[in-house]
């Protein structure tokens, strides 16, 4: 009795220390089943109500934790759910099945580009992503020259975004989403894939240190080096399931196999 009694504890003790826990999530969406080849298509369809669709679920049944202070990737193929599970675990989308437990409050969502507008200057930009993000004027008063010296884009910040170059724009969405104080949940969306190779080393650099301060991460990457370097648990979603959780090593080099096949 007193064995299961500890055993129970340390369950218990494991499930509070667990940053983020998903547990058994199924999201499940509705598609077009047969795609019409024209908008006249598309609206005679409508109007004779013959659109048909049919339900693919974008996660199985995938449970897994990331626990305090660990640093875990998130890898899979293009469309295997890496994206579906990141607005899950943000809060943006609910899913059909099964739960996620983080306390929101605590996360902080790097991605780059989002709600970058063209037609105003690399400097509108900065205040209008950083507000996105949820960064107050103030806040990016005092960073602004800290975030322009870190894109290496001093001299082209009263240029429209639309002048820049996609390196330049994603240098300056990495500059913006890390700006902040570490935060103590950290989710890196592709964020290590940015710019040249003396760039990717600074972005890598930057990303080592808010991981070193403490946060624990979620990194989604394409790149098994960046979570072999970085991580110290891998997770493996494909199409849809979970297929691997554990040593990044490992994981990864049966990710790699998949691909060569």
């Amino acid at each position: 009795m007193a064995g299961n009694s500890g055993k129970a504890e340390e369950k218990e003790q494991a499930k509070q220390e667990a940053e983020i826990r998903v547990e058994h999530v199924t999201m499940q969406f509705r598609r077009a089943k047969d795609e019409a080849s024209s908008l006249k298509e598309f609206l005679v369809r409508a109007v004779r109500r013959q659109h048909k669709y049919e339900k693919f679920k974008a996660l199985d049944d995938v449970s897994f934790t990331v626990e305090k202070g660990e640093v875990a990737g998130l890898i899979g193929t293009n469309g295997s759910g890496k994206s579906t599970m990141l607005k899950i675990i943000s809060g943006a989308l609910i899913p059909t099945s099964g739960r996620v437990t983080v306390d929101r409050s605590k996360v902080q969502l790097l991605t780059l580009g989002t709600g970058f507008d063209p037609e105003l200057t690399g400097r509108e930009n900065v205040y209008l992503n950083g507000a996105l993000i949820g960064y107050t004027k103030e806040f990016l008063d005092q960073k602004y020259r800290d975030i322009v010296n870190f894109a290496e884009l001093e001299g082209f910040m009263e240029e429209k975004v639309r002048n820049f170059s996609s390196g330049m724009v994603s240098r300056l969405g990495f500059a913006i989403a890390t700006a902040q104080d570490v935060p103590e949940i950290l989710i890196l969306d592709e964020v290590l894939s940015v710019g040249d190779m003396f760039f990717r080393q600074k972005s890598e650099a930057r990303i080592r240190e808010m991981i070193h301060g403490g946060s624990t991460v979620l990194i989604v990457s394409h790149s098994t080096a960046v979570i072999r370097n970085n991580c110290t648990k891998a997770v493996w979603i494909e199409k849809g399931r979970l297929r691997a959780v554990g040593d990044p090593r490992e994981v990864c080099g049966a990710y790699e196999k998949l691909k060569d096949v």
